[in-house]
């Protein structure tokens, strides 16, 4: 018997946890979970004669130990700030484990003690970072495999929501962490654009875009992550000339949120007081310059330097930032007040599904000529508990996790899934659950 524990039992553990139970008495597995919230790990444990809910502080370490010391393998959901902790711990216990987070300074310094421990820390293995590895790897190292010399690699990825109830003028709803949105794009982004290294600052971020198209869904607009640059080496891009990660949105939601950054609205550092019975009207009053003659809507439209009757300050009034209802919030930031407004208005609703797409754009050089590669997927929720974002974000963590029990992933230290032990036996199994890339190569031109 080979023992699980899972940290967390959120909104994108869903398809994690129906993986693990359809596969434990086959793999002989015994799954325990922990959440802080112990009514949402026993909905999670729920029918399953293999699954157990448990008690756990990560924060005390003597308990941290005890528990960890009787796993096989541990999956951590919780938020990356504690993913240290229980990396340290697994070492210790000479456990593996998997996040779905980006690889901090703290977690890549665990390396050479992982290593010395002959277990795996496994991070990066869910959505995007995760599944945009695995793919994209495959293709250059098929690429480079065959003599190719890549000249251009983009990636980009988005959780939105599925077309048949796309129904507001954003063009976007929550389908995943809310305010993980509304902080987005709050640092400068870096990428390398025809060999020179390129930085937006957080307040160009959502005005340099690109358009970007994927077959049968027409076209969506990207802005570009965090960073691109260090994913040059590890990606094996030395040669290339453009680099860039980017989040992709509908056409015109970009231009829209530009609007809430220049209000200021996305502000997450200063904390104001006394907000309980401030109207968000009054709130959105504090953030402009007003002649005393003018409206607040002729205010913030001059401010912004667009016109009232625009498609976009039309979608400002409609999330409501003009009316008159109450804020609530003893205290909170301008970007926390957004939120507020924003789940009042981008809620999927009963019934409604959301929607991942992830395309990946390669252009390289064979035999003198220029080709171009798109691969890309489009995947749709079932319903609001197996969503399109649990499934693509939970169903990598399953899988690489029954590799790794299973000896078919042996590497140990710090990881990222970009390696052919990797990527090969976790896509094929994704293309049993319908997450299968569509590619499309054509020429170019004759290189010169």
């Amino acid at each position: 018997m080979k023992n699980i524990l899972v940290f967390g039992a959120g909104l994108s553990s869903s398809y994690l946890f129906k993986y693990l139970k359809e596969n434990a008495g086959k793999e002989k597995w015994q799954i325990s979970i922990c959440d802080a919230n112990i009514e949402l790990a026993k909905a999670k444990a729920a029918n399953s004669k293999h699954c157990k809910t448990i008690q756990c502080d990560v924060h005390n370490v003597e308990q941290l130990n005890k528990v960890i010391s009787q796993q096989h393998l541990v999956i951590s959901l919780l938020p990356p700030a504690l993913h240290v902790v229980i990396a340290q711990t697994c070492i210790a216990q000479k456990t593996p484990l998997i996040t779905a987070s980006y690889v901090s300074p703290e977690m890549r310094s665990l390396d050479a003690e992982a290593k010395k421990a002959g277990i795996i820390l496994l991070n990066e293995m869910g959505l995007d970072p995760g599944i945009d590895h695995l793919s994209a790897m495959k293709l250059i190292d098929e690429i480079h495999a065959k003599g190719g010399k890549i000249n251009s690699f983009k990636s980009f990825c988005g959780g939105l929501v599925a077309p048949e109830f796309d129904n507001n003028p954003w063009k976007y709803k929550f389908t995943w962490n809310p305010l993980n949105v509304v902080v987005a794009g709050q640092a400068t982004a870096t990428h390398l654009q025809e060999g020179k290294i390129k930085y937006i600052p957080a307040h160009q971020i959502f005005k340099q875009t690109q358009q970007v198209k994927v077959p049968g869904y027409g076209n969506f607009e990207a802005y570009a992550n965090r960073d691109s640059i260090s994913y040059i080496e590890p990606y094996g891009l030395q040669k290339a000339k453009t680099v860039l990660r980017g989040t992709l949105r509908r056409p015109g939601f970009c231009n829209n949120w530009q609007q809430l950054i220049a209000l200021g609205l996305t502000d997450a550092s200063k904390q104001i007081v006394g907000l309980e019975k401030e109207s968000f009207r009054n709130f959105i009053a504090s953030f402009v310059p007003m002649n005393g003659k003018e409206t607040l809507e002729q205010a913030v439209a001059n401010y912004l330097g667009i016109k009232q009757n625009s498609t976009v300050f039309k979608n400002l009034i409609w999330l409501g930032l003009f009316k008159n209802d109450k804020i609530g919030l003893k205290e909170a930031t301008p970007s926390a007040v957004l939120l507020k407004c924003l789940l009042n208005k981008w809620q999927l609703k009963k019934n409604e599904l959301d929607m991942v797409v992830m395309k990946h754009e390669i252009t390289y050089t064979l035999h003198k000529k220029e080709i171009q590669i798109g691969s890309s997927f489009v995947i749709k929720g079932e319903d609001q508990t197996y969503t399109a974002m649990a499934k693509t974000v939970g169903l990598p963590m399953a899988i690489a996790a029954k590799n790794i029990l299973n000896g078919t992933i042996q590497e140990t230290g710090v990881h990222i899934p970009i390696l052919p032990c990797f990527y090969e036996p976790i896509l094929k199994e994704l293309q049993v659950y319908g997450i299968d890339f569509t590619e499309k190569s054509y020429p170019l031109s004759a290189h010169k």
